[in-house]
C-alpha cells in the first residue's frame, strides 16, 4: 500500500488476526472535525457506505463533529453514494464573497449561508435520516456555559481563554465553559461511556436537526453560535470539534463483545478536543480506542498531493479572489484519494496484518 496505512488497537488487532476485518463486527463509525481535511476521505466513505457495509443488515452507530457530522448525516441518506458525491461537490465549490474593502467575510454572512446551504443540500429528506433503518446518527455540538453561555464581543474572547487555560491544565476543567451535546437519532442515547467529560445527552428531531448540524459546524469567530435549539437546554452552541476534535471517545462498551470502530481518518493522531492540538502529550492512544480499527493517508502520500497537504481552511485566504484555482486544487487531491479506497478494498480481499501497525 502506498497511500493507506491501518492501524489498530490491541482489542482491534487480536480480532483482526483472528478472522480479518469483517464488515459484521463493526459497531460504530466517527468522523472527526477538520473542515476541509474531511475531503481526503470521501472515496473511503463512498466505497464504505456505497458498497461494504451495504453487504451487512446490522445496526451502526454513526457519530461526527463539524464536517464529520455532515458526512454521517448523508450517508443515512437512501442512496449514500449519490449523497456523498454531492457533498464533495458542493463542499469543493462553496463560495463566499468577501465585501469591498475586507480581508474575509463576515460570521453573519457565513453563518446565513451556511445554513441555507445545508436546508437546500437535506431538504425534506430529515426521515430518511432520523428513521434509518440500519444507521443512528449523533451529532457533536459544543455548549457554551459561564462566560460562554452567549456570543459577546468581549466575553467570548475572554471565555475562549479560560477554556484554553483550563483545558491545558486539566482537559474537564474546560466543561466549566464547555458541555459536550450529543444530539441523537431514536431515544438520544449516547453509544459510548461520557463520564470522561461533561456531556448533555439530546433526542436529534426534525425541529431540531438543522439546528444541531449547523452549530457543530460553528466555528468560533468564524460563524456565529447557534442558539435556541428546540429541544436544548438554552445556550450558544458552537463546533462540537472544540470539545471533541477527533472523538477521542470511549468506545469500549458498545464493542464488548468482538464489536470494532472503523475510523476513517486523515491522521494517525486521535486528537481529543481542538484545544489539545498543541498539547502533543494527549495525541497518544489509550484504551478508549482499544477496539477501534483507523485509516488514514500515509504522509509521504499527503506529501504528493497539491500543495503538498490536505485540503484545509488555510487554502480559503490562500485562493482569496480564485475560485476556480482551490476548486482544481481540492479536486485534484481528491482524485487521488480514490487510491485510499482502492487499496482498502484490496487489503480486505486479502488481509496482511504486516500492514497494520499499532495505533
Amino acid at each position: 500500500m502506498r497511500a493507506l496505512r491501518i492501524y489498530a488497537g490491541p482489542r482491534a488487532r487480536a480480532l483482526l488476526e483472528r478472522e480479518g476485518l469483517q464488515a459484521r463486527r463493526v459497531k460504530l463509525i466517527p468522523g472527526a472535525a477538520g473542515g476541509p481535511k474531511g475531503l481526503i476521505l470521501g472515496p473511503l466513505d463512498r466505497f464504505i457506505f456505497g458498497d461494504w457495509l451495504a453487504q451487512t443488515d446490522h445496526q451502526v452507530q454513526l457519530v461526527g463533529a463539524s464536517i464529520g457530522a455532515w458526512r454521517m448525516a448523508t450517508a443515512c441518506l437512501k442512496v449514500p453514494l449519490a449523497a456523498l458525491v454531492r457533498l464533495e461537490r458542493d463542499y469543493i465549490h462553496q463560495d463566499y464573497v468577501v465585501p469591498p474593502g475586507q480581508k474575509r467575510p463576515s460570521a453573519d454572512q457565513v453563518s446565513a449561508v451556511f445554513g441555507l446551504n445545508l436546508k437546500d443540500f437535506y431538504g425534506n429528506r430529515l426521515g430518511e435520516i432520523l428513521h434509518h433503518p440500519r444507521y443512528r446518527l449523533h451529532i457533536l455540538a459544543s455548549r457554551g456555559r459561564g462566560l460562554l453561555r452567549r456570543e459577546h464581543p468581549l466575553l467570548t474572547p475572554l471565555g475562549y481563554l479560560g477554556a484554553f487555560v483550563g483545558n491545558a491544565v486539566q482537559r474537564r476543567l474546560m466543561g466549566q465553559l464547555l458541555e459536550r451535546s450529543v444530539f441523537s437519532a431514536g431515544q438520544g442515547e449516547v453509544p459510548f461511556d461520557a463520564a470522561d467529560y461533561p456531556t448533555q445527552a439530546l433526542a436529534l428531531t426534525s425541529d431540531n436537526f438543522h439546528a444541531a448540524l449547523q452549530a457543530s459546524c460553528s466555528i468560533p469567530f468564524v460563524l456565529r453560535s447557534v442558539s435556541g435549539i428546540s429541544g436544548a437546554p438554552p445556550g450558544a452552541y458552537w463546533d462540537g470539534g472544540l470539545t471533541d476534535y477527533h472523538l477521542h471517545l470511549d468506545y469500549r462498551p458498545l464493542c464488548a463483545n468482538d464489536g470494532l470502530v472503523l475510523y476513517p481518518h486523515f491522521q494517525r493522531s486521535v486528537v481529543p478536543g481542538w484545544l489539545d492540538k498543541s498539547l502533543k502529550w494527549r495525541h497518544g492512544a489509550t484504551p478508549f480506542l482499544d477496539n477501534v480499527v483507523l485509516l488514514a493517508p500515509d504522509p509521504q502520500w499527503v506529501a504528493t498531493l497539491p500543495n503538498g497537504k490536505l485540503p484545509d481552511r488555510s487554502d480559503f485566504t490562500r485562493y482569496t479572489g480564485d475560485l476556480a484555482g482551490r476548486v482544481k486544487a481540492w479536486t485534484g487531491a481528491v482524485s487521488q484519494a480514490r487510491q485510499l479506497a482502492d487499496e482498502f478494498a484490496a487489503w480486505l480481499d486479502k488481509p496482511d496484518m504486516r500492514m497494520v501497525q499499532p495505533l
